[in-house]
């Protein structure tokens, strides 16, 4: 299954509404960790965004799942890109 590399982007204006919805959009990281849609996840230290890397059908099925995400669903996010990454080495490689 493809694995897809997502990158979050945000911005300083929705910091209040990301406190307000982490606990929220953390819950929903853990269930698709859970349902083995998610591979891993985590904040850029320096708060401009986040990477999430995801195992999805296709690109159609994994905008699908991010549209799920609270934090899109609240507009948190200012930008979405996603790229289908393939590992050859380490844990993600097949």
């Amino acid at each position: 299954m493809p694995i897809f590399a997502v990158h979050y982007t945000y911005s300083e204006a929705t910091v209040p509404g990301r406190d307000t919805h982490r606990p929220a959009h953390r819950a929903w990281l853990a269930d698709q960790l859970a349902a083995g849609a998610q591979l891993t996840s985590g904040p850029y230290p320096d708060g401009s965004g986040a990477l999430i890397l995801f195992q999805a059908e296709d690109a159609g099925a994994l905008d699908a799942l991010l549209a799920q995400d609270p934090f899109a669903q609240q507009k948190l996010i200012d930008d979405v890109r996603v790229v289908e990454w393939l590992p050859v080495l380490g844990a993600f490689a097949s």
